[in-house]
């Protein structure tokens, strides 16, 4: 039996803004134009190498409720919690958080010059989970499996298992994520089976690429929201491309945002600033 290639339902090219101390960034997911793709809650994408665009990092905040994934291509960060967790996540690693019932944490940039870019995302939790313990799931470059492929390109799994057998790390019993950094050499194809119920997005981090049988050429900056079929069809065009490629199943439930907590109802939602307030995280 053939796959159906996912089409693209929709393009965004995001929306300028800042977050934590005034740190320059581009949010795509958690938008009016695209408020949410369950599971994903929001996307940031960041890349700067002006200091004062990023400098400032996130001083201590709070979260409740959902999932953080800090992606890094360029720079270095570091993180503290409250718990006394703290490392650097590196150009070519992860930091996959669970904040659980709540977490207070800093995220600051462990640099004063050059290049810092990289992606995070926001990824609900099912209620079941939302007031489980906070938790990490963090892997160093040297970790992380590459999958080199024929045609010179590269995959760096970090969630998900490409079609040839890589497995991420990262494990997710709740929302099955695929989490693909691909690299395609100039004319190359890239083909990954995807569950049909995820919902899935592809980001052009450079160059330009074609998506299923679209005319339409997909350029750097650009996010395709792809819909419904069971695998992913990417060709680079005039040149080599870079794409991150996120699949996840949708947990069908309601979402109460307030800032830094996503719970399912407005009372859960005032009962986190209270206990963040009450000093409870």
């Amino acid at each position: 039996m053939s796959k159906e290639a996912r089409p693209v339902l929709g393009l965004t090219k995001g929306m300028e803004g800042s977050d934590g101390a005034d740190v320059k960034l581009r949010r795509y997911v958690g938008t009016p134009e695209l408020n949410i793709l369950d599971p994903f809650l929001m996307l940031d994408v960041f890349g700067t190498d002006e200091p004062q665009d990023y400098i400032g990092g996130f001083p201590s905040h709070p979260h409740r409720g959902f999932e953080t994934v800090t992606y890094m291509l360029a720079g270095q960060m570091r993180h503290k919690d409250n718990a006394g967790h703290e490392g650097v996540i590196v150009p070519g690693g992860v930091q996959w958080m669970s904040a659980g019932r709540g977490i207070v944490h800093s995220e600051m940039p462990e640099q004063e010059e050059g290049l810092m870019k990289g992606f995070q995302l926001w990824i609900n939790l099912p209620a079941k989970a939302k007031m489980g313990e906070p938790g990490y799931q963090e892997f160093p470059p040297e970790e992380m499996p590459i999958e080199e492929l024929p045609d010179g390109g590269s995959i760096n799994v970090v969630a998900g298992t490409t079609n040839a057998g890589t497995t991420g790390p990262v494990k997710n019993p709740y929302t099955d994520p695929i989490y693909m950094d691909v690299r395609l050499a100039a004319g190359q194809k890239f083909i990954q089976d995807v569950p049909s119920d995820h919902n899935a997005f592809i980001y052009i981090t450079e160059g330009q690429a074609k998506i299923a049988d679209e005319d339409h050429v997909f350029v750097e900056g650009d996010l395709a929201v792809l819909g419904d079929g069971d695998e992913v069809r990417v060709e680079s065009q005039d040149g080599p491309v870079r794409i991150l490629l996120v699949t996840g199943k949708p947990l069908n439930e309601p979402v109460a945002r307030g800032g830094p907590f996503v719970m399912n109802t407005r009372e859960e939602v005032i009962q986190a600033f209270h206990d963040y307030q009450s000093g409870k995280f």
